[in-house]
């Protein structure tokens, strides 16, 4: 069975484009346009990993993160930050990784290869 993606990103465009990279290297992917819509994907899919952009509408990824790490069944998940915000590196600490936009798509497939296969 594949491994999941849950994509966090409001940016239409970025979505797209991370599904079809996660999609073409053997991952199933699920999507959410903020932090809000996130939470419920989160709980229906159950993903092996979430990418997250940190400035959203409705609910930004910082704000995310912490609900998500208060959570015992899910404080424990791989997080990739993917954002174009200036010093979003500094935004959440405890991530498997931090890539600004434009990122390098095979840099990201490495980072996820190394945390789930």
């Amino acid at each position: 069975m594949a491994k999941k993606i849950l994509i966090i990103d409001d940016d239409p465009y970025t979505v797209k484009y991370l599904e079809t990279l996660f999609q073409d290297n053997g991952y199933d992917t699920c999507s959410a346009a903020d932090g809000v819509e996130g939470y419920d994907v989160l709980r229906a899919e159950q993903p092996d990993l979430i990418t997250l952009d940190l400035e959203m509408p409705q609910e930004w990824g910082t704000r995310f993160y912490r609900k998500l790490s208060k959570d015992p069944e899910y404080k424990n998940l791989p997080i990739i930050v993917i954002s174009g915000m200036p010093s979003s590196h500094l935004a959440i600490k405890k991530i498997v990784a931090h890539l600004s936009k434009p990122f390098d798509p095979k840099e990201l497939l490495g980072i996820v290869r190394n945390t789930i296969g």
